[in-house]
């Protein structure tokens, strides 16, 4: 029986692969630019390489902690924001109320 695969992204290339999990093998290597890739999870969908604002926001939902796992019961990540307004907007909500930029960012809708 194999592993089921999950994904890892390049950032600088703007690129992702599916690769088997392996608890092991922390740090993966980028075939393009032998940079580190980073792990997103199973339900993660890449988007265009030519969308640079798709890419640019990826990177800050990365950065600050965010990941694309499937939720055993929805199947899916759950809500992840698709725009730099949605993400300004949040990063603004966290700002003001002291929460955690991560829990703003998967935040679907703001009070």
């Amino acid at each position: 029986m194999s592993h089921a695969k999950t994904v890892y992204v390049c950032l600088p290339c703007r690129a992702s692969y599916k690769q088997p999990y392996d608890r092991e093998r922390e740090h993966r290597v980028c075939p393009r630019c032998a940079g580190a890739l980073l792990h997103v999870g199973s339900a993660f969908a890449a988007p265009r390489r030519r969308d640079t604002a798709a890419w640019r926001t990826l990177s800050v939902l990365l950065h600050a902690g965010v990941r694309f796992h499937k939720d055993c019961c929805l199947g899916g990540p759950g809500y992840r924001p698709r725009t730099l307004r949605e993400v300004r907007e949040r990063m603004a909500h966290a700002r003001a109320t002291g929460e955690p930029f991560a829990l703003a960012l998967v935040r679907r809708e703001l009070p």
